[in-house]
């Protein structure tokens, strides 16, 4: 089989499974398959790399996420490894990152890490500062610690198994989070690729998708420096019932900021000076 049939044959399968973009999935699950710059050709003479190929269209077929099948995504300025323990970073939660940045920072709490994306991008940003990043998965926290030493933070960042804030100690000027917001009743409404391969404990309360909104409203004021910000990414119809229950919590500048597509995406408060 030449590269031009495999091509053809993994584009018409991957448009049956209704992936959008059909023969651009299939050019990057070929460079997954063939990550080297130069195409060794006697190796794709022999089969070995058509065969690795046509694997990894056949997991995609049913859905499995690029990012699992190619081992990462990239995120911010890095690559992220990514596994089924974690959730796939997305271009959406660029904003909490770009909003953690606007303002200067010496120590950062990361609260449900997973891949470790966030608090890896912002320290990498700030080469001075120092950051926890806090999951209660075991498997989510190893993940994000080979991210933090690819990425050179590892010596900044610590990690902690913790229930929120459960295992928690010390101060923060900056705590950031991106808690598990689906509802129950809007799980079946996901795409294949997330209901059926992400982590549910990182996508949803199993209620009403608001259960991590209140615990980190109650816990932030505890442990943020006075004037220290909070910055949480919502679902795009949270923004009211999260604000109450930042300014009910006694934290103040409670504001709502959308992304990059007009959405409510982040609500940020502050400590009380």
């Amino acid at each position: 089989m030449t590269w031009e049939e495999a091509m053809a044959e993994a584009t018409e399968r991957l448009a049956a499974a209704g992936i959008d973009a059909p023969q651009d999935e299939a050019q990057r699950l070929w460079r997954a398959a063939f990550p080297r710059r130069y195409v060794d050709h006697s190796e794709t003479q022999d089969g070995t790399t058509v065969k690795r190929f046509l694997d990894y269209v056949a997991r995609r077929e049913k859905r499995e996420p690029l990012s699992h099948i190619s081992g990462g995504r990239f995120f911010w300025n890095h690559r992220f490894q990514v596994t089924p323990d974690v959730l796939d970073p997305r271009p959406d939660t660029e904003t909490l990152v770009e909003l953690a940045l606007s303002e200067p920072f010496e120590r950062v709490l990361d609260l449900g890490t997973g891949s470790g994306c966030i608090a890896v991008s912002l320290l990498a940003e700030r080469r001075n500062a120092t950051g926890v990043g806090t999951d209660i998965s075991d498997k989510a926290l190893n993940i994000a610690a080979r991210n933090a030493t690819n990425a050179e933070v590892d010596m900044q960042l610590t990690f902690t198994q913790s229930d929120w804030f459960a295992n928690v100690t010390g101060t923060f000027d900056l705590i950031v989070s991106n808690p598990p917001y689906i509802s129950a009743a809007e799980m079946a409404e996901l795409q294949p690729e997330v209901r059926g391969f992400e982590p549910h404990l990182a996508l949803t309360d199993e209620k009403d998708g608001l259960t991590a909104f209140r615990i980190i409203a109650e816990g932030a004021p505890r442990v943020l420096t006075p004037g220290g910000r909070l910055l949480v990414e919502i679902g795009m119809t949270q923004a009211k019932a999260v604000t109450q229950f930042f300014k009910a919590a006694g934290l103040e500048d409670v504001t709502t900021h959308p992304d990059l597509n007009g959405k409510d995406r982040v609500v940020s408060a502050r400590a009380v000076q």
